[in-house]
């Protein structure tokens, strides 16, 4: 069974409640507080563009903020060109776990799954 429960109504990306376990877990083991995750895009990868996730402490001019279930997501508009209608999941398991994008803007993506084109 699919996790599909969506809680920032509205938005334009979504992340499962299993993602967000998975990364508040992961935040529980760094030393700095108020930390925010960041969903990115680069250029790069064999598809053309890369996603990207990591821990931040700053919100910017450009950066539009969403809450799921506590956890506080930035995208900047760039980014969310790309990322608009994208569901971040995590599944666990010892072969083939791992956090995943599911983009509906991805014309093509690589085998990895962590690059696309738009």
């Amino acid at each position: 069974m699919t996790d599909t429960n969506k809680t920032a109504v509205g938005t334009p990306i979504t992340v499962t409640s299993s993602a967000v376990a998975e990364v508040q877990r992961l935040l529980a083991k760094e030393k700095e507080d108020n930390l925010y995750l960041r969903l990115a895009v680069a250029a790069g990868g064999c598809s053309g563009m890369s996603y990207s996730m990591e821990f931040d402490t700053e919100k910017k001019e450009f950066d539009r903020e969403f809450d799921f279930e506590g956890l506080k997501v930035l995208v900047d508009l760039q980014a969310l060109r790309h990322l608009s209608g994208t569901t971040l999941d995590f599944k666990g398991g010892l072969l083939g776990g791992g956090f995943s994008f599911d983009n509906p803007n991805a014309k093509r993506s690589c085998g990895c799954g962590s690059s696309f084109s738009c």
